[in-house]
C-alpha cells in the first residue's frame, strides 16, 4: 500500500515472476551519493610508493605501445612528432629515395681507419672525404626537402607544412635506412603520390 517499502523477498519474487526484459538494464539505478563515493579519490595519494609504481607501470606500458608502433608504423600510438599524414608523406618520400646523407656513417668509418695512417696522402683523403661528403650531403638533403615541400603543399595545402618539417626530413635522411624509426614501409623508388 501507500508508504510500504518492499522487502527483499518481495523484490526477489517480483524479479522471478517478471523475468529479465530485453534491452532493459534489469537492475535498480544506484544512488547518486553511492556513485560519487565510489569515484572519489584523494588529491594527494597517501601511499607514494604505490603511486610511483603505478605511474611507472603506466609509463612502461605507454612506451611499449610507442615502441611497437615505431616498429610496425601504427599511427595511433606513434609519438606526436611522427603523427599525421604530412609526416607520413615526408617519411615515405625520404625512405623511397637514395640519398648521399645515408652513406655518411659507413664513409666516416673508412675515414676513421684512414686517420690512423700518418701519411700526408692519407690526411688529404680524410680531409677531402669528410668535408666533401658533408657539403654534398647537405646540398642533396636541401634539394630533396625543396622537392618534398613542393609535393607536400600540392597534396595537403600550404597549412600542412609546419615549422620543423625540414629538420625532420633532414634527420631522417641522415640516418641509415635500417636504423630509421618509425621503420620504412615503402620500397626504394616507390615514391608517395
Amino acid at each position: 500500500m501507500f508508504g510500504r517499502s518492499k522487502t527483499t523477498n518481495d523484490e526477489l519474487l517480483e524479479r522471478a515472476t517478471t523475468g529479465a526484459r530485453e534491452g532493459a538494464k534489469n537492475r535498480p539505478t544506484p544512488k547518486r551519493r553511492d556513485q560519487e563515493a565510489a569515484r572519489r579519490q584523494p588529491l594527494v595519494v597517501t601511499d607514494r610508493k604505490a603511486a610511483r609504481n603505478t605511474d611507472r607501470a603506466k609509463r612502461r606500458e605507454q612506451m611499449a605501445k610507442q615502441r611497437q608502433a615505431m616498429l610496425s608504423g601504427d599511427e595511433t600510438h606513434l609519438p606526436a612528432r611522427d603523427k599525421g599524414p604530412a609526416k607520413r608523406f615526408i617519411r615515405d618520400y625520404v625512405d623511397a629515395r637514395w640519398g648521399v646523407a645515408e652513406f655518411m656513417l659507413p664513409v666516416m668509418l673508412i675515414v676513421l681507419a684512414l686517420s690512423f695512417v700518418r701519411q700526408p696522402w692519407a690526411m688529404l683523403i680524410v680531409f677531402t672525404l669528410v668535408y666533401g661528403l658533408i657539403i654534398v650531403a647537405a646540398i642533396d638533403t636541401f634539394l630533396a626537402w625543396r622537392r618534398i615541400k613542393k609535393k607536400l603543399v600540392a597534396k595537403f595545402g600550404e597549412s600542412s607544412v609546419q615549422r620543423g618539417d625540414g629538420f625532420y626530413a633532414a634527420m631522417r635522411a641522415f640516418q641509415m635506412r635500417r636504423t630509421r624509426m618509425p621503420r620504412p614501409v615503402v620500397k626504394r623508388g616507390a615514391y608517395p603520390s
